[in-house]
């Protein structure tokens, strides 16, 4: 059971959070991008990561991320794009749900999905990291434009309607 005292402390912090999220949008230019969520539950999280060399390495030198769902994924997505900057894609890929929250600190247990959210867009750009891969194309030309056009994709084919009675 939650404590009321420890409830309301990580309200406040994802308030404060919320009140001015950062890394919020598309980046346009990004090496990598990770999806994931549900339409039917309507939690999606997309993650844009811009990579740059620094002494030597392969280093995160942008994150950014959309969401559409509740407000706990926004704020632990906020804190995690920032605690990216400077990770090598190996760091990242170590970094669990504990350490992407930050501040926050641990999430209550009817909030867990938020921060699986955060770890599951970022865990699938990295997968999906075309600098990582040799000579693969590019999986972001295949991925929806928008997370709004992947809530709600359009229909293929012919629309057909059918009466009922």
């Amino acid at each position: 059971m939650i404590l009321p005292a420890i409830m309301s402390s990580f309200e406040t912090k994802v308030r404060e959070t919320l009140a001015n999220p950062q890394n919020q949008g598309e980046l346009a230019d990004a090496d990598a991008v990770g999806t994931v969520g549900s339409p039917e539950c309507g939690d999606m999280l997309r993650m844009w990561l811009k990579f740059t060399e620094k002494d030597g390495q392969r280093v995160i030198d942008r994150a950014s991320f959309q969401a559409f769902g509740c407000q706990t994924a926004i704020a632990v997505a906020s804190i995690a794009t920032e605690l990216l900057r400077g990770k090598t894609a190996a760091e990242a890929r170590h970094l669990g749900i504990r350490e992407l929250t930050g501040d926050l600190g641990p999430l209550p247990p009817m909030k867990i999905h938020c921060g699986q959210l955060v770890e599951g867009a970022l865990r699938n750009a990295l997968d999906h990291d075309a600098g990582a891969l040799p000579a693969v194309e590019s999986s972001t030309a295949n991925m929806a434009s928008t997370l709004a056009s992947t809530l709600h994709p359009k229909a293929a084919g012919v629309l057909r309607i059918v009466p009922l009675g």
